[in-house]
């Protein structure tokens, strides 16, 4: 059973500045509520009761609004004092967990995955790594995964202009803590390119597919539809 998790919430929101007038990403309203809110009442909601919030860009915004606890979910920080990429900011806050196995999700989607299954999968495959994917009619805008019968990826493509349906990275990883912190990591790098694209080659690295709601805020026009989506979803 994972218990705990990781949100990376330390990014600019560059796309959402417009919008946010000077609010972190993660902080971004939906119906009068921080988008964080949901990303934590869902995880409540699969039973994890412990969040590392890894913070940066405007951090004590967050930290004020929520202190040390939303809910039934015990509320800890690791603060970057720069930039330090989705790598660098996991590789920063996972010494502060209390776990082997942590979940880690980007603070700027929202993916309604059965996080119990995806320990399943991440457990029958004894897999050190594990991401969450998705479908896509537009998968070249964001990099296309290919996976074997069992789920283990085969290859990463990178993004481009094309109109192509294939499957995504869905912002949601399961990660053994000390296979992830026994590689020679720098301080800043990005978990996706400089971590999962290299190490598939030479490590078993799996991909769970899951076909239920998925939104990404740093998209100015899908951040646009969450006033709607969300209120469709009870445990909101």
């Amino acid at each position: 059973m994972i218990r705990e998790a990781v949100i990376l919430a330390g990014g600019f929101g560059t796309r959402l500045q417009g919008v946010l007038q000077g609010i972190p990403k993660p902080m971004a309203p939906v119906n009068g509520r921080p988008f964080l809110d949901y990303q934590l009442a869902y995880l409540a909601f699969s039973g994890i009761n412990r969040v590392v919030m890894a913070v940066g860009y405007l951090h004590e915004t967050i930290m004020q609004h929520y202190g040390n606890r939303y809910g039934n979910i015990s509320l800890a920080y690791s603060v970057e004092k720069e930039p330090l990429g989705t790598g660098g900011a996991l590789k920063k806050a996972l010494p502060e967990t209390h776990y082997s196995q942590v979940l880690v999700l980007n603070g700027d989607t929202f993916f309604e995955l059965d996080i119990h299954k995806f320990h399943d999968f991440y457990r029958q495959r004894k897999a050190q790594t594990a991401i969450a994917i998705r479908e896509s009619e537009e998968a070249a805008r964001y990099g296309i995964i290919e996976t074997a019968w069992d789920g283990q990826i085969t290859a990463f493509h990178e993004k481009s202009a094309a109109a192509v349906k294939g499957k995504i990275n869905g912002g949601i990883y399961l990660i053994d803590k000390e296979f992830f912190l026994g590689f020679a990591l720098p301080n800043k790098f990005s978990l996706e390119k400089d971590f999962f694209e290299k190490i598939y080659t030479t490590h078993k690295l799996y991909a769970m597919l899951c076909r239920r709601y998925f939104i990404d805020i740093g998209v100015p026009e899908d951040y646009a539809k969450t006033k709607d989506d969300f209120s469709y979803f009870s445990y909101f």
